[in-house]
């Protein structure tokens, strides 16, 4: 039996459809069901129970990994600078260790505080900060992320702070927190410019930063280490700022802002002729490409948290978190 294709029947059937789709729009509103456009209106990144589903995956994961010294049980969990470093880390387990990690002591979080900030588009992230069973009575901070609703919550920075260092952050009566856009011109250094600026202090040093272990401490033991009887050892530092290394940005009470950024780092040892570069670790030699004869560079990738004050002043480097990822001999 053929079926009725007529310009007018069509139509009608067109129009029948337009008016069925109105009614259900109608509707969805009347009841309180509403279609909200993420990339336009301001909405918190996650609901709580999101957060500590995403927290409770991620260590789940990271602990099978890191059992089985296999980077495919968490690879789908990491992104950005942790994910780069995490790979390394266990690439070179399973180097030296294939029936995986006999030191595996399983991490536990406790106390956790999950601060998720109100925003508008995509990517979309929060920040996690816990007490970890493994590193003293460091607090870890955590930030996950994704790129639209059809993906998984990564973590993209982890670094660990003294827990008097933890600021404490501005919140709305919901308890939401306020996202800084990384080109905000309200703080000392614009978010978005603090890993080039970092990069550059650490060349040249500079009155962007505060004293402390990741600046003026790190600029004086690297002139130590430049040049030593028989070796030399130089630095190239470089800013990353795009897709999971892009810098993630919390308001603090006071007005500043804490931030995450991610830098990348290459140190290149050289010795003298008649001498040879100091012995390294198993887990360097797995991530070694070349016969290390003359020359050792090493490749780092480091992910650093601080706080950015308002207005102006000095920002301060509370975290930094840097990890070895491959290694050429030469």
């Amino acid at each position: 039996m053929s079926r009725d294709r007529s310009p007018r029947r069509l139509r009608r059937r067109d129009r029948n459809a337009l008016i069925a789709a109105s009614l259900t729009a109608l509707s969805l509103t009347a009841s309180g069901c509403v279609v909200v456009h993420g990339e336009r209106e301001v909405l918190p990144a996650a609901t709580r129970a999101e957060a500590a589903k995403a927290l409770t995956a991620f260590t789940a994961a990271y602990n099978n990994a890191d059992k089985a010294y296999d980077n495919s049980l968490d690879a789908p969990y990491l992104t950005g600078p942790f994910g780069d470093i995490t790979a390394a880390r266990l690439k070179a387990g399973h180097a030296n260790s294939p029936s995986g990690n006999p030191n595996h002591v399983p991490l536990k979080l406790s106390d956790v505080k999950i601060t998720i900030p109100k925003k508008t588009g995509w990517p979309r992230w929060f920040v996690a900060d816990a007490q970890g069973n493994k590193t003293g009575t460091a607090r870890w901070l955590m930030v996950f992320t994704r790129g639209d609703l059809g993906q998984r919550w990564r973590v993209a920075y982890i670094t660990l702070v003294a827990p008097a260092a933890v600021p404490q952050f501005k919140t709305d009566q919901d308890g939401w927190a306020e996202a800084v856009p990384a080109g905000s011109a309200q703080l000392a250094v614009a978010p978005g410019k603090l890993s080039q600026e970092y990069t550059t202090y650490l060349k040249k040093g500079g009155q962007a930063f505060a004293a402390g272990r990741y600046t003026s401490v790190e600029r004086a033991d690297r002139a130590k280490r430049a040049r030593k009887p028989g070796l030399v050892t130089q630095f190239i530092d470089a800013p990353l700022t795009n897709g999971g290394y892009a810098p993630v940005a919390l308001r603090t009470a006071d007005g500043g802002a804490l931030v995450f950024f991610t830098t990348h780092h290459y140190e290149k040892q050289t010795a003298a002729t008649g001498t040879t570069v100091p012995p390294q670790s198993k887990d360097v030699q797995a991530l070694t490409k070349g016969e290390v004869k003359q020359s050792l560079t090493l490749e780092f990738m480091s992910a650093e948290v601080a706080l950015d004050p308002a207005g102006s002043g000095k920002v301060s480097v509370l975290g930094r978190v840097p990890g070895l990822t491959s290694a050429q001999g030469e």
